[in-house]
């Protein structure tokens, strides 16, 4: 891929040197957190999480790994947590020229984890862009133990029903030790609203309480383009328009580089009715983080069969990374408009037979459609594939 015009940059996993392998979530986190505050400055083109967790574990010329990420620069690094203390080394290299720019070790309190992800943030942005931009700090947890569980949580977000419970245990618990945590309110508020909007959790009430719990999130910290996202897509889903845009373009204002943000927007949009500006959201998505998780070829190839390009929908929603999840019945659909209705309706009842309870009838109410033709296009679709009204 080509590289960005600004400074690249892609912070591969940090490797875990304590003796103690219940650490390593702990590492993951530090690595997650330190993209997430890169991904702030404006300056720098930054790599997604998802895709630079591809490359754990994985013993690789650093050349290669940033070739294939688009990057120039990478962070490596490690950390060792042990008796209240963490040691973290950091170095961060050029891969084009096989330079390191900047190394450093950092020997502190745990209680101090914070402000080092500050600090290395802040010398990392300094050594490419040349200059340290200020911004506003995000809420930090007060309690370790609360930040530790909600690491945890991320790790479940977006995957099953179960997963989706597991992690609002957790987040409940990291409330209870530390209720003005901004991000465990965000995590809480994403995974209620995936069970009763994906899953099989009930409506009520965690619908409302989704709404809540986001709303809560962006008054804790409206400096955190995270919590911006997820009130946005939660807002748009409500029929909340006007205030779910408004909450998308802060959240690129504040963080530029949020793949997820950029990806999810799309499905708004198709449903709105400018499917093709909702494809090159998902592609935007794509360059931030080439190796996403298997909603992006969802949203993708919901776009791709809005815009009637059912052979590319076809092509993105039989990709291994979607394709036994509920976008099938997009699938079926775009197969069914190519005159393939025998794959079509055999795709329609492997998708039944992991979700029996769907009908076309309450799939197309519950959908916040902002444009007709494009709802009845899909209801169409749907028909000729031989999904229940």
């Amino acid at each position: 891929m080509p590289l960005p015009a600004k400074p690249s940059i892609a912070v591969l996993p940090f490797t875990n040197m304590s003796n103690d392998p219940v650490q390593e979530e702990f590492v993951d986190g530090l690595t997650e957190d330190l993209i997430t505050d890169l991904s702030r400055s404006s300056g720098l083109f930054v790599i997604a999480s998802n895709s630079v967790f591809a490359y754990k574990g994985r013993h690789m010329d650093v050349r290669r790994i940033a070739r294939e990420l688009g990057v120039r620069h990478l962070l490596e690094g490690s950390a060792r947590r042990a008796a209240g203390r963490v040691r973290i080394n950091a170095q961060l290299i050029d891969a084009i020229e096989g330079d390191h720019l900047w190394a450093e070790r950092f020997d502190r309190s745990l209680e101090d984890i914070f402000a080092v992800q500050d600090e290395v943030t802040g010398k990392i942005v300094e050594a490419l862009v040349g200059r340290l931009t200020t911004h506003a700090a995000r809420n930090r947890p007060a309690n370790l133990e609360a930040y530790e569980l909600c690491v945890r949580a991320r790790a479940l977000s977006f995957q099953t029903a179960i997963t989706a419970r597991e992690a609002i245990f957790l987040l409940e618990q990291a409330l209870a030790l530390d209720p003005g945590y901004a991000e465990a309110h965000r995590w809480l508020a994403l995974n209620l609203w995936l069970g009763w909007e994906f899953f099989d959790a009930p409506i009520d009430p965690n619908r409302a309480r989704a709404l809540a719990e986001a709303q809560r999130a962006v008054a804790l910290d409206p400096n955190d383009a995270g919590n911006r996202w997820v009130l946005a897509i939660i807002l748009g889903h409500e029929r909340r328009w006007g205030e779910s845009d408004a909450e998308f373009d802060a959240t690129v204002r504040l963080d530029p580089n949020y793949a997820d943000a950029w990806a999810m927007r799309s499905d708004l949009l198709t449903l709105k009715g400018q499917p093709a500006e909702a494809v090159e959201y998902v592609r935007k998505a794509l360059r931030l983080n080439p190796y996403p998780p298997g909603w992006y070829y969802w949203m993708l190839g919901q776009a791709q069969y809005a815009l009637r390009d059912y052979e590319s929908a076809v092509q993105t929603l039989r990709r291994p990374e979607t394709y036994r999840n509920a976008s099938r019945r997009f699938l079926a659909a775009s197969l069914a408009q190519l005159g393939r209705l025998e794959e079509a309706r055999r795709e329609a009842q492997m998708f039944m037979m992991s979700n029996p309870g769907f009908s076309i009838r309450h799939w197309s109410a519950s959908q916040p459609f902002r444009d007709e033709d494009v709802r009845q296009h899909f209801i169409e679709g749907y028909r000729m594939a031989g999904l229940p009204e």
